[in-house]
C-alpha cells in the first residue's frame, strides 16, 4: 500500500454517497507499499480500505482480483472482501482513477519476522493454493523474464545515477535466466507478492492477507521463492535458515514439493530477486514527482541475488 493521489476530504464524503458505509468520520493515508494508493477511512458504521489503482494496475485485471478475494473470503479464508456501491458496482471512479472500497482487516504486519511468522505464511500459502485450484478465472502473470527485460531496457535510459554498478550483474543474470527459466512446473492461481507489508498478524497469528494487485496463474514454487526472498533473509542481508524450515514446514502441512521444482528451486530464487531488483530499481529511476511515498532499495535485492548465485538451499 502507499499514497500517490491525494484525494481531499469532500471527494471521499461525495465518493461514500455511492455506498451504504455511513458518513465518513476520518481519514489517513497509508504510506506502506509501493504500487497502489490507499487510504484507511473510518465511517459511523465502521472502518474500510479505499484503493485508487495507478498505472501498474490493468484496468481489465480488476475483475479477476476482485473475483479472487470473494472466492477466498467465501471459503473462510481471512482477506479483504470488496463492497459493491448501491448500484451493486465494485469498481468505481475517483480522481479520474479506478477505485474500490474493501473491508479492514484487523492486525498489522510483524516488524521483526521469526521462524513461527514463517510457519504460518509457509500453511497460509498451501492453504491459498489449495483453496484456488477450484477457481475457473485466469490471469497470465505479466512480470517474468520478458517482462523483466523491458523494465531494465527502460532503465538503461537513464545514464547517471547511483545504481550504475549493478547494470552489467543485471545484465548477465537476465540471460542465464532467459536461457533457464523452467516451463512445466505444478501450477495455479498465486499472489506473488507475500511481503510483510501484505501479511497481517494479531498477537503473532495470522488475521489476514491483502493487496491481491499481482495475483496470476503461475508456478507454485515461484510463489515460494518469492515468499523465501521476502521472510528469509536478515535486514544485513543474511540467510535465516530457522525461518526458511519453518516456511517449508508449513507449507508441507498441506502441499507436496515435488523434485521438479526442488530441481528448478534456486533459478526461481534468482528470477524472484530479479524481479524486484528491476522494479525497484525502475521505481528509483522514475519515481513521481510529488508522490507521498519513498521508493525501496534495490541493493537489498541485488544482494539477496549475489547470494543465491553462490549458494544453493534445497
Amino acid at each position: 500500500m502507499a499514497v500517490y493521489t491525494s484525494v481531499k476530504e469532500s471527494e471521499i464524503k461525495l465518493f461514500l454517497k455511492q455506498y451504504n458505509l455511513g458518513s465518513l468520520v476520518s481519514y489517513e493515508g497509508i504510506l506502506e507499499g509501493i504500487e497502489n494508493t490507499n487510504y484507511k477511512i473510518n465511517t459511523n458504521e465502521g472502518s474500510f480500505i479505499l484503493t485508487l489503482f495507478e498505472k501498474r494496475v490493468d484496468p481489465k485485471d480488476l475483475p479477476f482480483f476482485m473475483s479472487l478475494q470473494k472466492h477466498l473470503s467465501d471459503n473462510k479464508f481471512i482477506c479483504p472482501i470488496p463492497i459493491q456501491n448501491k448500484d451493486n458496482n465494485i469498481v468505481n471512479t475517483l480522481c479520474n482513477k479506478k477505485a474500490i472500497i474493501i473491508s479492514f482487516l484487523e492486525g498489522k504486519k510483524v516488524e521483526e519476522i521469526k521462524a513461527a511468522h514463517c510457519l504460518e505464511v509457509g500453511e497460509m500459502i498451501s492453504n491459498f493454493q489449495n483453496l484456488t485450484k477450484n477457481f475457473i478465472l485466469k490471469r497470465k502473470n505479466n512480470l517474468l523474464v520478458n517482462d523483466w527485460k523491458n523494465i531494465f531496457v527502460k532503465c538503461l535510459k537513464i545514464k547517471d545515477h547511483k545504481f550504475l554498478n549493478l547494470i552489467e550483474v543485471i545484465k548477465s543474470e537476465l540471460i542465464f535466466l532467459e536461457n533457464n527459466w523452467p516451463k512445466n512446473l505444478p501450477n495455479g492461481i498465486i499472489h506473488a507478492d507475500i511481503f510483510q507489508d501484505n501479511v497481517f498478524f494479531k498477537n503473532d497469528t495470522f488475521s489476514g492477507l491483502i493487496d491481491f494487485y499481482f495475483s496470476c496463474n503461475d508456478f507454485y514454487a515461484y510463489e515460494l521463492a518469492l515468499t523465501t526472498n521476502a521472510w528469509c533473509f536478515s535486514k544485513q542481508n543474511l540467510f535465516l535458515n530457522e525461518n526458511f524450515d519453518s516456511l517449508i514446514k508449513g507449507y508441507t502441512k498441506l502441499s507436496k514439493i515435488t523434485n521438479e521444482e526442488i530441481k528448478n528451486f534456486n533459478i526461481l530464487l534468482r528470477g524472484a530477486a530479479i524481479r524486484i531488483l528491476v522494479t525497484r530499481l525502475h521505481d528509483q529511476l522514475f519515481h513521481p514527482a510529488g508522490a507521498i511515498v519513498k521508493p525501496k532499495d534495490p541493493l537489498e535485492y541485488f544482494n539477496i541475488l549475489k547470494w543465491h548465485q553462490e549458494n544453493k538451499i534445497l
